[in-house]
């Protein structure tokens, strides 16, 4: 079996920070040394493509790439039509049409204009950056956009939000092809976290905090090592020295989220850890969680991700014995 094809489809002028991060994300997802992903960067065309940052690249492949893609990526990009008019130059509907019907299709930043002009995203929640959002709203009215968070997953279409969402958004993908070890591995190589907190808004014209005051990192760092404990909103403060108010201002200042949810989520990521790479009971992973009960965690992780801990557990022992067995094959039958 062939080792899963993501074909960049890069369209100039694209943005270059948000080219870069698919072929560095993928490339960097392994199992026993070897790759899970095969990325190519194409163009509509065989011609060099004009890049943001003040240079053209010589792509390796034209848009014959897109013919046998697995998945699609299309990166930020400054092309006019989508951007202005809704319009979708003919080449751009040309490359994209390339494309199996069943590929999976990303975009990153204003990449998701182009899927927008192509009909792709009308009738689906998507994402871009926020600073965009009120155009692409007026251009897109059947698009369900939210700005505020940082990728949309709605199954076989993923759009994420302005240029770093792009590596939240891949390693999502990451994690949800072959689980969370692999995706935790990718992020410590590419030395990103593998997982960011909140949505868009704190990013949006808000101060990071007061002027020579300090931050929760810390202690989000702190509870994370103590998941399992019972750590409560006055527990969070005592350890940053701040008082509740004061801390719950500024932890919502610095993830966009509440301390509670954001503890939550957290707990819920790794219980989903656990699922993957332990053999432990769903009571026992309750409780290391921090979620308590089975029930607990039952409920969290359907509201999650729409499905049981069991279910959980079977659909990824499921792709790592596949995993291991295409690795297991001879190459000549790859």
């Amino acid at each position: 079996m062939d080792v899963h094809r993501v074909v960049v489809l890069a369209i100039g002028e694209v943005v270059g920070y948000d080219l870069q991060i698919p072929p560095q994300l993928f490339a960097s997802a392994e199992h026993g040394g070897r790759p899970l992903y095969d990325v190519r960067v194409c163009g509509v065309d065989d011609r060099p493509v004009r890049v943001s940052s003040g240079y053209s690249a010589l792509l390796d492949h034209g848009p014959d790439a897109l013919d046998d893609a697995d998945t699609v990526i299309v990166p930020g990009t400054r092309l006019p039509g989508p951007r202005r008019d809704g319009s979708l130059p003919d080449d751009v509907a040309a490359a994209l049409a390339r494309a199996p019907a069943s590929a999976r299709i990303m975009s990153i930043c204003t990449g998701a204009y182009v899927l927008a002009a192509a009909g792709i995203l009308n009738g689906r929640p998507a994402t871009t950056h926020w600073a965009h959002a009120e155009r692409f709203r007026a251009l897109y009215p059947d698009v369900h956009l939210d700005e505020n968070v940082l990728f949309v997953d709605d199954g076989d279409v993923l759009t994420s939000a302005g240029l770093a969402a792009g590596v939240d958004l891949c390693l999502h993908v990451v994690r949800s092809d072959h689980g969370s070890d692999v995706a935790n591995r990718a992020a410590r190589y590419c030395v990103v976290p593998p997982w960011r907190d909140g949505g868009q808004s704190q990013y949006i014209d808000r101060p990071i905090s007061d002027a020579g005051a300090g931050s929760t990192a810390p202690t989000r760092a702190w509870a994370l090592e103590r998941l399992h404990e019972p750590l409560g909103l006055a527990a969070l403060a005592t350890h940053a020295r701040m008082s509740m108010r004061t801390f719950n201002r500024r932890f919502r200042d610095e993830t966009g989220l509440p301390p509670h949810t954001w503890l939550t989520h957290q707990r819920v990521l790794h219980a989903r850890h656990l699922l993957e790479v332990t053999e432990l009971t769903v009571d026992q992973i309750a409780a290391e969680s921090g979620l308590g009960t089975a029930a607990s965690l039952r409920k969290h992780l359907r509201a999650a991700l729409g499905v049981s801990p069991l279910a959980y557990r079977r659909t990824f022992a499921a792709r790592t014995e596949a995993t291991a067995a295409r690795r297991a094959e001879p190459a000549h039958h790859r």
